[in-house]
C-alpha cells in the first residue's frame, strides 16, 4: 500500500488537538452550567439525552475528518506486478569490514570511503544486477542479488565492523561465496568487486580468484589506503588500537597482495584515494563485459482506494444526521410527556 499524495496525512496531527477542545469545550459548558444554577435542578430540566447527542455528533464527525484526510492522501494498492527485460551483467560486491578498515588515512576513513565509493558504482550500473557480500575473518551475503537498488543502498548504510565478530581479512571465503551468489545464466558478463585494504591476509585469496576466473567470473579489487598507512581508532574512546607494546598500531594497503588477486582473477587492480578515479575505471572495466537480458520484476498501475473510503465517510455523515434526529425526536417526546404532566 501507499499514497499518493502523502504531505496530506500531515493534517493527522490536528486529530488530538480537536479532541482536546471537544474535551475543554464540554469542561467549559459543565462550568457554566453550574454557575446558573443547582446543578441537579439544570439536570432535571435539560434531558440527559442531548449530552449523549453531542457526543455521537462529535466522534461520528471525528471519525469522518480522520477519513476524508486518508482520501486527500490518495491510498493506493492492489499494484500489478510486470516483467521488465533489459540488458545488463551481474555484479557482486564484496566488501572488507575489519577494524582496520576504520583506518584513517583515506578521509573520512577507509570504510566509508569505500561505502561511498560502492553507492556511485550502484548508481551507475544502469540495468545491471548487483549483490552485496561484507567479510573479515568470516563472510556472509548482505543482500542477495538484486536490481533494488534502493533495497541495495540502504543496506549498504547499516554496514559496520560490527557485524562480523571475528576479525581478519579472508579474502578467498568472500570470493568462494562470491561465485555462489550469481544466477545461472552463463551467458551474463559476472564480476566480482573485491574492496579492501589487504590487513591481515588469510591466505588462499589468489586460489580463488583462479577458481572464479575458470568460472567466467571477472575478479577485481579496490585497495583502499595508502602505503604510509593509518592509525585505528578505539570505538568510544579518544585514543588508537595499540600492540602489545603501547605503540601506535599503523594499518598500510596491501598494494602486491592486491594486484596478485586481481592478476589471477583476470581483473584489474585500482587503489581508491581521495579522487574518483577508483570510480570511473572500474565502470570502464565493467563496461567490457558481455550483456545479456536482465529481467527486473516491477509493480505498476496502483489502483486508487480513496472511492472506498469516501463510501465510508457519506455513509457516517449520513449516520450521524439519522442518529441526531432519532435523538432530537425522543429528546423532544420527553419534553412533551413533561409537559403534559
Amino acid at each position: 500500500m501507499r499514497f499518493a499524495n502523502p504531505e496530506y496525512l500531515y493534517l493527522l496531527l490536528l486529530l488530538p488537538v480537536i479532541v482536546l477542545l471537544f474535551i475543554y469545550s464540554n469542561y467549559r459548558r459543565k462550568k457554566n452550567l453550574k454557575s446558573y444554577g443547582d446543578p441537579e435542578l439544570l439536570k432535571a430540566l435539560i434531558p440527559s439525552v442531548s449530552a449523549l447527542r453531542n457526543r455521537i455528533s462529535f466522534w461520528f464527525t471525528f471519525i469522518a475528518l480522520a477519513l476524508i484526510t486518508l482520501v486527500l492522501a490518495r491510498p493506493q494498492f492492489g499494484a500489478k506486478k510486470e516483467t521488465i527485460t533489459t540488458r545488463g551483467i551481474e555484479v557482486v560486491v564484496a566488501l572488507d569490514i575489519s577494524n582496520s578498515m576504520l583506518a584513517d588515512d583515506i578521509y573520512p576513513n577507509r570504510l566509508e570511503k569505500a561505502k561511498r565509493l560502492i553507492s556511485r558504482i550502484i548508481n551507475s550500473t544502469g540495468e545491471n544486477k548487483v549483490a552485496l557480500i561484507v567479510f573479515a575473518g568470516d563472510a556472509f551475503v548482505q543482500l542477495p542479488i538484486t536490481n533494488d537498488f534502493i533495497s541495495a543502498k540502504m543496506f549498504l548504510e547499516s554496514i559496520t565492523p560490527a557485524l562480523i565478530a571475528r576479525q581478519g581479512t579472508d579474502i578467498g571465503a568472500a570470493i568462494n561465496l562470491a561465485t555462489k551468489s550469481f544466477t545461472p545464466n552463463e551467458k551474463i558478463g559476472k564480476a566480482v568487486i573485491i574492496i579492501t585494504d589487504g590487513e591481515n591476509h588469510e591466505g588462499g585469496a589468489e586460489e580463488a580468484a583462479m577458481h572464479a576466473a575458470e568460472k567466467g567470473i571477472n575478479v577485481y579489487v579496490l585497495g583502499v589506503g595508502t602505503e604510509k598507512g593509518g592509525r585505528i581508532p578505539v570505538d568510544g574512546k579518544n585514543d588508537y588500537i595499540r600492540d602489545k607494546d603501547g605503540f601506535v598500531v599503523v594499518s598500510k594497503l596491501n598494494e602486491d597482495m592486491a594486484n596478485r588477486i586481481a592478476k589471477a582473477g583476470r581483473g584489474t587492480y585500482v587503489r581508491v584515494d581521495n579522487t574518483n578515479n577508483a570510480q570511473t575505471i572500474i565502470a570502464n572495466e565493467l563496461d567490457k563485459l558481455q550483456q545479456d537480458d536482465v529481467k527486473t520484476d516491477v509493480y505498476t498501475k496502483y489502483k486508487e482506494q480513496f472511492e472506498v473510503i469516501a463510501l465510508i465517510v457519506f455513509i457516517l455523515l449520513i449516520a450521524e444526521i439519522v442518529i441526531t434526529v432519532v435523538l432530537d425526536s425522543i429528546n423532544q417526546g420527553k419534553k412533551n410527556r413533561k409537559a403534559n404532566k
